[in-house]
Protein backbone atom coordinates (compact mmCIF):
# COMPACT_ATOMS: atom_id res chain seq x y z
CA UNK A 1 0.00 0.00 0.00
CA UNK A 2 3.03 2.01 0.30
CA UNK A 3 3.40 2.48 -2.82
CA UNK A 4 0.28 3.78 -4.06
CA UNK A 5 -0.33 7.15 -5.58
CA UNK A 6 -1.06 9.86 -3.20
CA UNK A 7 -3.65 12.04 -5.09
CA UNK A 8 -6.52 10.73 -6.28
CA UNK A 9 -10.12 12.72 -7.69
CA UNK A 10 -12.22 9.94 -5.56
CA UNK A 11 -11.72 7.81 -2.59
CA UNK A 12 -14.29 5.82 -1.72
CA UNK A 13 -14.80 3.94 1.45
CA UNK A 14 -16.02 0.59 1.68
CA UNK A 15 -16.14 -2.65 -0.56
CA UNK A 16 -19.66 -4.01 -0.55
CA UNK A 17 -22.25 -3.46 -2.85
CA UNK A 18 -22.74 0.24 -2.74
CA UNK A 19 -19.00 0.86 -2.67
CA UNK A 20 -17.85 -1.16 -5.61
CA UNK A 21 -21.31 0.05 -7.82
CA UNK A 22 -19.91 4.36 -6.81
CA UNK A 23 -16.43 2.66 -7.78
CA UNK A 24 -17.54 1.29 -11.07
CA UNK A 25 -19.66 4.22 -11.95
CA UNK A 26 -16.48 7.09 -10.96
CA UNK A 27 -14.18 4.87 -13.01
CA UNK A 28 -16.31 5.43 -15.47
CA UNK A 29 -16.88 9.09 -15.73
CA UNK A 30 -12.89 9.07 -15.81
CA UNK A 31 -12.28 10.22 -12.58
CA UNK A 32 -9.47 8.95 -10.77
CA UNK A 33 -10.46 6.39 -7.88
CA UNK A 34 -9.76 4.98 -4.76
CA UNK A 35 -11.41 2.16 -2.86
CA UNK A 36 -10.41 1.28 0.61
CA UNK A 37 -11.69 -1.79 2.42
CA UNK A 38 -11.10 -2.42 5.69
CA UNK A 39 -11.80 -6.48 5.49
CA UNK A 40 -12.09 -8.33 2.45
CA UNK A 41 -14.19 -7.43 -0.40
CA UNK A 42 -17.80 -8.25 0.59
CA UNK A 43 -16.46 -9.21 3.48
CA UNK A 44 -20.16 -7.60 5.30
CA UNK A 45 -23.71 -8.26 4.06
CA UNK A 46 -22.72 -8.01 0.57
CA UNK A 47 -21.74 -11.51 0.85
CA UNK A 48 -24.47 -12.31 3.19
CA UNK A 49 -27.60 -11.62 1.65
CA UNK A 50 -30.71 -13.88 0.97
CA UNK A 51 -29.28 -14.03 -2.71
CA UNK A 52 -32.55 -12.03 -4.60
CA UNK A 53 -32.41 -9.57 -6.58
CA UNK A 54 -36.07 -8.43 -5.98
CA UNK A 55 -38.52 -5.66 -6.08
CA UNK A 56 -39.56 -6.06 -2.72
CA UNK A 57 -42.84 -6.83 -2.87
CA UNK A 58 -43.62 -6.43 0.83
CA UNK A 59 -42.98 -2.75 0.56
CA UNK A 60 -46.27 -2.20 -1.33
CA UNK A 61 -47.74 -3.53 1.58
CA UNK A 62 -45.96 -0.96 3.85
CA UNK A 63 -46.68 2.01 1.30
CA UNK A 64 -43.42 2.52 -0.13
CA UNK A 65 -44.58 2.76 -3.31
CA UNK A 66 -41.17 4.11 -4.95
CA UNK A 67 -38.74 1.82 -3.34
CA UNK A 68 -40.74 -0.98 -5.38
CA UNK A 69 -40.64 1.00 -8.31
CA UNK A 70 -37.05 1.77 -8.33
CA UNK A 71 -35.78 -1.77 -7.36
CA UNK A 72 -38.58 -3.74 -10.16
CA UNK A 73 -37.05 -1.36 -13.36
CA UNK A 74 -33.47 -2.35 -11.65
CA UNK A 75 -34.14 -6.03 -11.50
CA UNK A 76 -35.50 -5.51 -15.04
CA UNK A 77 -32.23 -3.80 -16.44
CA UNK A 78 -29.72 -6.11 -14.36
CA UNK A 79 -31.60 -9.04 -15.82
CA UNK A 80 -30.72 -7.88 -19.46
CA UNK A 81 -27.08 -6.36 -18.44
CA UNK A 82 -25.95 -8.72 -16.06
CA UNK A 83 -27.16 -12.49 -17.47
CA UNK A 84 -25.55 -15.34 -16.36
CA UNK A 85 -25.02 -13.76 -12.89
CA UNK A 86 -28.55 -12.36 -12.07
CA UNK A 87 -31.36 -14.58 -13.83
CA UNK A 88 -34.64 -15.03 -13.28
CA UNK A 89 -36.44 -16.33 -10.44
CA UNK A 90 -39.30 -17.96 -10.29
CA UNK A 91 -41.48 -17.88 -6.97
CA UNK A 92 -44.56 -19.67 -5.66
CA UNK A 93 -46.47 -17.83 -2.51
CA UNK A 94 -49.30 -20.24 -0.63
CA UNK A 95 -52.65 -19.14 0.12
CA UNK A 96 -54.45 -20.37 3.65
CA UNK A 97 -57.62 -19.97 4.53
CA UNK A 98 -57.22 -18.23 7.55
CA UNK A 99 -53.63 -17.73 7.25
CA UNK A 100 -51.23 -15.18 5.99
CA UNK A 101 -52.66 -12.25 2.98
CA UNK A 102 -56.03 -13.59 1.04
CA UNK A 103 -55.88 -14.31 -2.68
CA UNK A 104 -57.03 -10.77 -3.91
CA UNK A 105 -54.62 -8.57 -2.04
CA UNK A 106 -51.87 -10.62 -3.01
CA UNK A 107 -53.42 -10.31 -6.48
CA UNK A 108 -53.73 -6.57 -5.86
CA UNK A 109 -49.75 -6.40 -5.25
CA UNK A 110 -48.65 -8.66 -7.81
CA UNK A 111 -50.63 -6.79 -10.52
CA UNK A 112 -48.80 -3.21 -9.55
CA UNK A 113 -45.84 -5.17 -9.38
CA UNK A 114 -46.12 -6.16 -12.96
CA UNK A 115 -47.74 -3.07 -13.75
CA UNK A 116 -43.80 -1.37 -12.79
CA UNK A 117 -42.31 -4.48 -15.04
CA UNK A 118 -44.08 -3.85 -17.87
CA UNK A 119 -45.20 -7.24 -18.38
CA UNK A 120 -47.36 -9.66 -16.72
CA UNK A 121 -45.47 -12.07 -14.63
CA UNK A 122 -47.88 -13.64 -12.52
CA UNK A 123 -50.70 -16.04 -12.31
CA UNK A 124 -53.11 -18.19 -9.76
CA UNK A 125 -53.15 -21.65 -9.50
CA UNK A 126 -55.53 -23.38 -8.00
CA UNK A 127 -54.80 -26.40 -5.30
CA UNK A 128 -53.71 -28.94 -7.52
CA UNK A 129 -51.81 -26.91 -9.78
CA UNK A 130 -50.19 -25.60 -6.36
CA UNK A 131 -49.32 -28.69 -5.63
CA UNK A 132 -47.30 -30.27 -8.26
CA UNK A 133 -45.24 -27.25 -8.54
CA UNK A 134 -44.64 -27.48 -4.01
CA UNK A 135 -45.18 -31.14 -3.86
CA UNK A 136 -44.67 -31.37 -0.04
CA UNK A 137 -46.09 -28.27 1.17
CA UNK A 138 -48.58 -28.20 3.98
CA UNK A 139 -52.35 -29.01 2.23
CA UNK A 140 -54.52 -28.30 5.34
CA UNK A 141 -56.61 -25.42 4.66
CA UNK A 142 -54.79 -24.36 1.83
CA UNK A 143 -56.92 -23.19 -0.97
CA UNK A 144 -54.39 -22.31 -3.97
CA UNK A 145 -51.35 -19.94 -4.53
CA UNK A 146 -49.46 -17.76 -6.67
CA UNK A 147 -46.75 -17.52 -9.16
CA UNK A 148 -44.55 -15.25 -9.78
CA UNK A 149 -40.67 -14.05 -11.10
CA UNK A 150 -38.44 -12.11 -9.34
CA UNK A 151 -34.16 -13.08 -9.67
CA UNK A 152 -31.79 -14.38 -7.80
CA UNK A 153 -27.62 -13.16 -7.64
CA UNK A 154 -24.26 -14.23 -6.28
CA UNK A 155 -24.23 -11.49 -4.16
CA UNK A 156 -20.53 -11.56 -3.68
CA UNK A 157 -19.59 -12.20 -7.35
CA UNK A 158 -21.77 -9.12 -8.18
CA UNK A 159 -19.57 -6.65 -5.88
CA UNK A 160 -16.00 -8.37 -7.17
CA UNK A 161 -17.55 -8.55 -10.88
CA UNK A 162 -18.03 -4.50 -10.38
CA UNK A 163 -14.61 -4.21 -9.19
CA UNK A 164 -12.40 -5.68 -11.09
CA UNK A 165 -13.97 -4.37 -14.54
CA UNK A 166 -13.32 -1.12 -12.48
CA UNK A 167 -10.15 -2.19 -11.83
CA UNK A 168 -9.46 -3.03 -15.45
CA UNK A 169 -10.40 0.21 -16.48
CA UNK A 170 -8.18 1.98 -14.81
CA UNK A 171 -9.34 2.41 -10.69
CA UNK A 172 -7.63 0.88 -8.26
CA UNK A 173 -9.20 -1.07 -5.25
CA UNK A 174 -7.10 -2.69 -2.25
CA UNK A 175 -8.66 -4.77 0.59
CA UNK A 176 -7.16 -4.98 4.28
CA UNK A 177 -6.81 -1.15 3.90
CA UNK A 178 -8.68 0.86 6.95
CA UNK A 179 -9.11 4.12 7.08
CA UNK A 180 -8.03 5.33 10.10
CA UNK A 181 -8.25 9.12 9.70
CA UNK A 182 -9.93 11.59 7.58
CA UNK A 183 -7.94 14.55 6.36
CA UNK A 184 -9.16 17.87 6.86
CA UNK A 185 -7.58 21.53 5.20
CA UNK A 186 -7.66 24.28 7.99
CA UNK A 187 -11.28 25.45 7.38
CA UNK A 188 -11.95 21.92 8.17
CA UNK A 189 -12.86 20.72 4.57
CA UNK A 190 -12.01 16.93 3.90
CA UNK A 191 -8.92 16.36 1.13
CA UNK A 192 -8.42 13.01 2.22
CA UNK A 193 -7.78 9.80 4.40
CA UNK A 194 -5.08 8.20 6.33
CA UNK A 195 -4.98 4.68 5.39
CA UNK A 196 -3.46 1.79 7.53
CA UNK A 197 -2.37 -2.01 6.03
CA UNK A 198 -4.27 -4.44 8.17
CA UNK A 199 -1.05 -6.59 7.94
CA UNK A 200 1.75 -4.80 8.20
CA UNK A 201 0.27 -1.60 9.95
CA UNK A 202 2.16 0.29 7.29
CA UNK A 203 0.04 4.11 7.05
CA UNK A 204 0.13 6.16 4.28
CA UNK A 205 -1.95 9.55 3.84
CA UNK A 206 -4.02 9.80 0.93
CA UNK A 207 -5.44 13.49 -0.97
CA UNK A 208 -8.92 13.38 -2.55
CA UNK A 209 -10.88 16.24 -4.20
CA UNK A 210 -14.17 14.28 -2.22
CA UNK A 211 -14.23 10.90 0.19
CA UNK A 212 -17.38 9.09 -0.10
CA UNK A 213 -18.02 7.23 2.84
CA UNK A 214 -19.93 3.79 1.84
CA UNK A 215 -19.69 1.39 5.15
CA UNK A 216 -23.00 0.73 5.67
CA UNK A 217 -23.23 0.20 9.53
CA UNK A 218 -19.74 1.49 9.98
CA UNK A 219 -21.52 4.70 8.36
CA UNK A 220 -21.31 6.74 11.32
CA UNK A 221 -18.31 6.31 12.51
CA UNK A 222 -16.97 8.85 9.79
CA UNK A 223 -19.69 10.59 9.74
CA UNK A 224 -22.19 10.84 12.60
CA UNK A 225 -25.55 11.55 11.24
CA UNK A 226 -26.55 15.46 10.83
CA UNK A 227 -30.32 14.50 11.55
CA UNK A 228 -31.28 14.58 15.54
CA UNK A 229 -33.37 11.56 15.48
CA UNK A 230 -32.37 9.17 12.86
CA UNK A 231 -29.23 6.94 12.72
CA UNK A 232 -28.31 3.41 11.92
CA UNK A 233 -29.72 0.59 13.57
CA UNK A 234 -27.88 -2.71 12.74
CA UNK A 235 -30.13 -5.69 11.85
CA UNK A 236 -28.99 -9.15 11.80
CA UNK A 237 -30.93 -11.53 9.19
CA UNK A 238 -29.74 -15.07 9.39
CA UNK A 239 -30.33 -18.17 7.13
CA UNK A 240 -29.97 -21.81 7.22
CA UNK A 241 -28.71 -23.80 4.09
CA UNK A 242 -29.45 -27.00 3.41
CA UNK A 243 -28.83 -29.47 0.94
CA UNK A 244 -31.17 -29.92 -2.22
CA UNK A 245 -32.12 -33.30 -0.88
CA UNK A 246 -33.55 -31.80 2.14
CA UNK A 247 -35.26 -29.38 0.94
CA UNK A 248 -36.34 -30.20 -2.32
CA UNK A 249 -37.58 -27.20 -4.07
CA UNK A 250 -37.51 -26.16 -7.85
CA UNK A 251 -38.66 -22.78 -6.84
CA UNK A 252 -38.45 -20.46 -4.48
CA UNK A 253 -41.26 -19.93 -1.69
CA UNK A 254 -42.71 -16.95 0.16
CA UNK A 255 -44.68 -17.98 3.02
CA UNK A 256 -46.01 -16.48 6.31
CA UNK A 257 -44.05 -17.65 9.19
CA UNK A 258 -47.11 -18.91 11.93
CA UNK A 259 -45.26 -17.26 15.08
CA UNK A 260 -45.10 -13.67 13.74
CA UNK A 261 -46.82 -13.03 10.63
CA UNK A 262 -43.44 -12.29 8.54
CA UNK A 263 -42.79 -13.03 4.77
CA UNK A 264 -39.53 -15.29 5.20
CA UNK A 265 -37.86 -17.51 1.75
CA UNK A 266 -36.76 -20.64 0.76
CA UNK A 267 -34.60 -20.04 -2.15
CA UNK A 268 -32.77 -22.93 -4.65
CA UNK A 269 -29.29 -21.28 -4.52
CA UNK A 270 -26.39 -23.15 -6.75
CA UNK A 271 -27.53 -26.59 -5.91
CA UNK A 272 -28.51 -25.82 -2.54
CA UNK A 273 -31.39 -24.38 -0.61
CA UNK A 274 -31.52 -21.45 1.56
CA UNK A 275 -34.09 -20.44 3.77
CA UNK A 276 -34.72 -17.41 5.40
CA UNK A 277 -34.18 -14.43 6.59
CA UNK A 278 -34.78 -13.05 10.09
CA UNK A 279 -34.97 -9.31 11.30
CA UNK A 280 -33.68 -8.59 14.30
CA UNK A 281 -31.08 -5.89 16.41
CA UNK A 282 -27.44 -7.18 16.21
CA UNK A 283 -26.29 -6.08 19.27
CA UNK A 284 -22.78 -7.85 19.60
CA UNK A 285 -19.51 -5.89 17.93
CA UNK A 286 -19.32 -4.91 14.34
CA UNK A 287 -15.82 -5.84 14.95
CA UNK A 288 -16.51 -9.77 15.06
CA UNK A 289 -18.37 -11.87 12.34
CA UNK A 290 -22.22 -12.15 12.85
CA UNK A 291 -23.68 -15.54 13.36
CA UNK A 292 -27.07 -16.74 13.69
CA UNK A 293 -28.32 -17.59 16.98
CA UNK A 294 -30.32 -20.82 18.61
CA UNK A 295 -33.48 -18.83 18.96
CA UNK A 296 -32.65 -17.91 15.45
CA UNK A 297 -32.50 -21.39 14.52
CA UNK A 298 -35.63 -22.59 15.69
CA UNK A 299 -37.96 -19.69 14.64
CA UNK A 300 -36.49 -20.76 10.30
CA UNK A 301 -36.75 -24.44 11.72
CA UNK A 302 -40.40 -23.81 12.73
CA UNK A 303 -41.07 -22.06 10.06
CA UNK A 304 -40.07 -24.48 7.68
CA UNK A 305 -41.35 -27.23 9.67
CA UNK A 306 -44.91 -25.46 9.68
CA UNK A 307 -44.87 -25.36 5.92
CA UNK A 308 -43.39 -28.89 4.90
CA UNK A 309 -45.04 -31.18 8.22
CA UNK A 310 -43.90 -34.12 6.10
CA UNK A 311 -40.11 -33.11 5.48
CA UNK A 312 -38.93 -33.09 8.87
CA UNK A 313 -36.20 -31.14 8.56
CA UNK A 314 -34.05 -30.80 11.58
CA UNK A 315 -30.94 -28.93 12.90
CA UNK A 316 -28.76 -32.11 11.84
CA UNK A 317 -30.00 -31.49 8.19
CA UNK A 318 -28.06 -28.42 8.13
CA UNK A 319 -24.48 -27.91 5.83
CA UNK A 320 -24.21 -23.86 7.02
CA UNK A 321 -25.38 -20.50 8.23
CA UNK A 322 -25.24 -17.30 6.73
CA UNK A 323 -25.66 -14.02 9.45
CA UNK A 324 -25.22 -10.25 7.55
CA UNK A 325 -25.58 -6.80 9.17
CA UNK A 326 -28.43 -4.44 7.59
CA UNK A 327 -27.47 -0.55 7.77
CA UNK A 328 -30.88 0.29 9.00
CA UNK A 329 -31.83 3.97 8.87
CA UNK A 330 -34.40 4.62 11.97
CA UNK A 331 -36.22 7.49 13.80
CA UNK A 332 -37.29 4.98 16.91
CA UNK A 333 -37.70 2.12 18.19
CA UNK A 334 -40.21 0.20 15.39
CA UNK A 335 -40.19 -3.63 15.26
CA UNK A 336 -37.09 -4.06 12.37
CA UNK A 337 -39.75 -5.29 9.56
CA UNK A 338 -41.27 -2.13 9.13
CA UNK A 339 -38.17 0.42 9.13
CA UNK A 340 -37.24 1.89 6.18
CA UNK A 341 -34.73 0.32 3.37
CA UNK A 342 -34.44 3.52 1.58
CA UNK A 343 -31.05 4.93 1.91
CA UNK A 344 -29.81 8.61 2.52
CA UNK A 345 -26.94 10.63 1.78
CA UNK A 346 -25.24 13.07 3.85
CA UNK A 347 -22.62 16.00 2.70
CA UNK A 348 -20.50 17.96 4.98
CA UNK A 349 -17.11 19.58 3.38
CA UNK A 350 -16.03 17.20 0.59
CA UNK A 351 -17.00 14.24 2.88
CA UNK A 352 -20.19 12.80 1.07
CA UNK A 353 -22.05 9.62 3.21
CA UNK A 354 -24.44 6.97 1.73
CA UNK A 355 -26.02 4.35 3.79
CA UNK A 356 -28.92 2.10 3.89
CA UNK A 357 -30.76 1.22 0.55
CA UNK A 358 -31.17 -2.78 -0.55
CA UNK A 359 -28.77 -4.76 -2.42
CA UNK A 360 -31.03 -4.45 -6.24
CA UNK A 361 -31.11 -0.69 -6.30
CA UNK A 362 -27.00 -0.36 -5.77
CA UNK A 363 -26.76 1.58 -9.54
CA UNK A 364 -28.91 4.59 -7.65
CA UNK A 365 -27.15 4.83 -4.37
CA UNK A 366 -23.81 5.23 -6.53
CA UNK A 367 -25.49 7.70 -8.84
CA UNK A 368 -27.04 9.25 -5.53
CA UNK A 369 -23.56 9.43 -4.18
CA UNK A 370 -21.19 11.20 -7.15
CA UNK A 371 -24.14 13.73 -7.63
CA UNK A 372 -23.86 14.93 -4.48
CA UNK A 373 -20.11 14.21 -5.00
CA UNK A 374 -19.70 16.47 -8.22
CA UNK A 375 -19.49 19.96 -6.40
CA UNK A 376 -16.70 19.05 -5.31
CA UNK A 377 -15.19 17.51 -8.49
CA UNK A 378 -16.08 20.05 -11.10
CA UNK A 379 -18.63 21.00 -13.47
CA UNK A 380 -17.09 19.40 -16.53
CA UNK A 381 -17.74 15.99 -14.89
CA UNK A 382 -20.41 14.12 -16.09
CA UNK A 383 -22.28 10.70 -15.30
CA UNK A 384 -23.70 8.42 -18.06
CA UNK A 385 -26.91 7.00 -15.75
CA UNK A 386 -28.15 4.66 -19.08
CA UNK A 387 -24.72 3.15 -19.53
CA UNK A 388 -24.86 -0.77 -19.16
CA UNK A 389 -23.25 -1.78 -15.89
CA UNK A 390 -21.61 -4.64 -17.50
CA UNK A 391 -20.08 -5.58 -20.61
CA UNK A 392 -21.85 -7.45 -23.49
CA UNK A 393 -21.19 -10.93 -23.60
CA UNK A 394 -18.32 -12.53 -25.65
CA UNK A 395 -18.66 -15.37 -27.85
CA UNK A 396 -17.81 -18.47 -25.92
CA UNK A 397 -14.02 -19.63 -26.44
CA UNK A 398 -12.44 -22.74 -27.93
CA UNK A 399 -11.67 -25.15 -24.70
CA UNK A 400 -10.25 -28.51 -24.35
CA UNK A 401 -13.22 -29.61 -22.94
CA UNK A 402 -16.66 -28.25 -24.35
CA UNK A 403 -18.35 -26.09 -22.19
CA UNK A 404 -22.16 -26.42 -22.06
CA UNK A 405 -24.29 -22.95 -23.10
CA UNK A 406 -25.76 -22.66 -19.60
CA UNK A 407 -22.41 -23.04 -18.16
CA UNK A 408 -20.25 -20.61 -20.24
CA UNK A 409 -23.34 -18.15 -19.56
CA UNK A 410 -22.84 -17.97 -15.78
CA UNK A 411 -18.56 -18.61 -15.79
CA UNK A 412 -19.43 -14.92 -17.73
CA UNK A 413 -21.79 -13.49 -15.56
CA UNK A 414 -19.49 -14.15 -12.62
CA UNK A 415 -15.93 -12.96 -13.99
CA UNK A 416 -16.65 -11.07 -17.62
CA UNK A 417 -13.80 -11.28 -19.92
CA UNK A 418 -12.16 -13.24 -17.26
CA UNK A 419 -14.02 -16.11 -18.30
CA UNK A 420 -12.41 -16.72 -21.30
CA UNK A 421 -9.00 -17.43 -19.35
CA UNK A 422 -10.90 -19.38 -16.85
CA UNK A 423 -12.12 -21.96 -19.99
CA UNK A 424 -8.84 -21.51 -22.08
CA UNK A 425 -5.91 -22.11 -19.55
CA UNK A 426 -7.72 -24.93 -17.21
CA UNK A 427 -7.12 -28.70 -17.82
CA UNK A 428 -9.89 -31.37 -18.50
CA UNK A 429 -9.68 -32.41 -14.69
CA UNK A 430 -10.47 -28.45 -13.66
CA UNK A 431 -13.32 -27.92 -15.83
CA UNK A 432 -15.05 -30.53 -13.72
CA UNK A 433 -17.27 -28.90 -10.76
CA UNK A 434 -16.69 -29.07 -7.30
CA UNK A 435 -19.24 -32.44 -5.98
CA UNK A 436 -22.11 -30.87 -5.05
CA UNK A 437 -21.87 -27.41 -6.19
CA UNK A 438 -21.94 -25.52 -9.73
CA UNK A 439 -18.33 -24.54 -8.87
CA UNK A 440 -15.35 -25.72 -11.55
CA UNK A 441 -12.26 -26.26 -9.59
CA UNK A 442 -10.67 -24.34 -12.59
CA UNK A 443 -12.38 -21.23 -11.07
CA UNK A 444 -10.78 -22.00 -7.41
CA UNK A 445 -7.33 -21.78 -9.77
CA UNK A 446 -8.27 -18.35 -11.65
CA UNK A 447 -9.83 -16.43 -7.79
CA UNK A 448 -6.27 -17.43 -5.94
CA UNK A 449 -4.43 -16.49 -9.11
CA UNK A 450 -5.86 -13.34 -10.08
CA UNK A 451 -8.42 -11.89 -7.23
CA UNK A 452 -6.44 -10.50 -4.22
CA UNK A 453 -6.59 -13.62 -2.38
CA UNK A 454 -5.28 -12.75 1.14
CA UNK A 455 -6.79 -15.44 3.48
CA UNK A 456 -7.87 -18.77 2.69
CA UNK A 457 -11.55 -17.73 3.85
CA UNK A 458 -11.32 -14.94 0.91
CA UNK A 459 -11.35 -17.35 -1.35
CA UNK A 460 -14.00 -20.14 -0.34
CA UNK A 461 -16.75 -17.63 1.04
CA UNK A 462 -16.67 -15.15 -1.23
CA UNK A 463 -14.47 -16.05 -4.24
CA UNK A 464 -16.31 -19.10 -4.15
CA UNK A 465 -19.09 -20.31 -2.44
CA UNK A 466 -18.52 -23.73 -1.42
CA UNK A 467 -17.40 -23.01 2.36
CA UNK A 468 -21.11 -22.65 2.22
CA UNK A 469 -22.46 -24.80 -0.21
CA UNK A 470 -20.22 -28.21 1.36
CA UNK A 471 -20.04 -30.03 4.37
CA UNK A 472 -18.03 -28.68 7.09
CA UNK A 473 -17.04 -25.95 4.94
CA UNK A 474 -15.37 -27.77 2.26
CA UNK A 475 -13.15 -29.62 4.63
CA UNK A 476 -12.88 -32.69 2.55
CA UNK A 477 -11.42 -30.88 -0.49
CA UNK A 478 -8.89 -28.28 1.60
CA UNK A 479 -6.03 -30.85 0.53
CA UNK A 480 -7.03 -30.50 -3.13
CA UNK A 481 -7.97 -26.96 -2.73
CA UNK A 482 -3.78 -26.55 -1.67
CA UNK A 483 -2.35 -28.59 -4.25
CA UNK A 484 -4.57 -26.64 -6.79
CA UNK A 485 -3.77 -23.15 -5.32
CA UNK A 486 -0.10 -23.70 -3.98
CA UNK A 487 1.49 -22.33 -6.89
CA UNK A 488 -0.29 -18.92 -7.29
CA UNK A 489 -0.63 -18.08 -3.52
CA UNK A 490 2.87 -19.34 -2.97
CA UNK A 491 2.10 -19.69 0.81
CA UNK A 492 4.62 -21.85 2.51
CA UNK A 493 3.48 -25.01 4.30
CA UNK A 494 3.50 -22.95 7.53
CA UNK A 495 1.30 -20.54 5.78
CA UNK A 496 -0.89 -22.92 4.44
CA UNK A 497 -1.36 -24.78 7.57
CA UNK A 498 -1.79 -21.44 9.40
CA UNK A 499 -4.29 -20.59 7.05
CA UNK A 500 -6.29 -23.99 7.15
CA UNK A 501 -6.55 -23.74 11.21
CA UNK A 502 -7.81 -19.71 10.99
CA UNK A 503 -10.09 -20.58 8.13
CA UNK A 504 -11.99 -23.46 10.63
CA UNK A 505 -12.20 -21.38 13.35
CA UNK A 506 -14.02 -18.92 11.14
CA UNK A 507 -15.88 -21.18 9.33
CA UNK A 508 -17.03 -22.77 12.85
CA UNK A 509 -17.95 -19.55 14.69
CA UNK A 510 -19.61 -17.72 11.49
CA UNK A 511 -21.15 -20.18 9.80
CA UNK A 512 -21.80 -23.39 11.59
CA UNK A 513 -24.83 -24.43 14.07
CA UNK A 514 -25.05 -22.55 17.50
CA UNK A 515 -24.26 -25.28 19.87
CA UNK A 516 -22.23 -26.82 17.74
CA UNK A 517 -19.21 -24.31 18.10
CA UNK A 518 -15.90 -25.58 18.73
CA UNK A 519 -14.48 -22.01 18.73
CA UNK A 520 -15.16 -19.56 21.64
CA UNK A 521 -15.43 -15.73 20.83
CA UNK A 522 -12.42 -15.39 22.82
CA UNK A 523 -10.62 -17.34 20.31
CA UNK A 524 -11.92 -15.68 17.36
CA UNK A 525 -10.84 -12.60 19.19
CA UNK A 526 -7.34 -13.45 19.25
CA UNK A 527 -7.53 -14.43 15.89
CA UNK A 528 -8.37 -11.78 14.66
CA UNK A 529 -5.79 -9.95 16.70
CA UNK A 530 -3.27 -12.14 14.98
CA UNK A 531 -4.47 -11.62 11.40
CA UNK A 532 -3.99 -7.80 12.81
CA UNK A 533 -7.72 -7.33 11.14
CA UNK A 534 -9.42 -5.58 14.52
CA UNK A 535 -11.38 -2.59 14.09
CA UNK A 536 -10.76 -0.04 16.32
CA UNK A 537 -14.15 0.53 18.39
CA UNK A 538 -14.22 4.62 18.00
CA UNK A 539 -14.98 7.19 16.15
CA UNK A 540 -12.67 8.31 13.33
Amino acid sequence: MIDLAKNWDVIVVGGGITGAGIFREAVRAGLKTLLLEQRDFAWGTSSRSSKLVHGGLRYLKEGRFFLTRDAVRERERLLVEAKGLVTPMGFLVPVYKNRGPGRWTLEAGLSIYDLIAKRRQHSYLGVDEFVKLAPHIDRKELVGGFQFFDAQVDDARLVLRLLFEASADGGTAMNYARVIALGRDESGHVNGVTAEDTHTHQTVSLSAKVVINATGCWAERLHPSPQKNLHLRPLRGSHLIFPAHVLPVEQAISYVHPDDGRAVFIVPWEGAVIAGTTDLDHDDSLSFEPRITEQEVAYLLEGLQALFPALDVSARDCIATIAGVRPVLSEGKRDPSEESREHVVWVDKGLVTITGGKLTTFRQLAHDALKAAKPFLGAEVTFDEDAPVFATMQPRPESPVPVPDDQWASLYGRYGDSAAKIVTQASPATLESVPNTNTLWAEIVHAASREKIVHLSDLLLRRVRIGLLTDQGGRAHLDRIRHLCAPQLNWDAARWRKEIRNYREVWQFAHGMPGRHAVSRGRVKSFFYRLGSRLRERMI
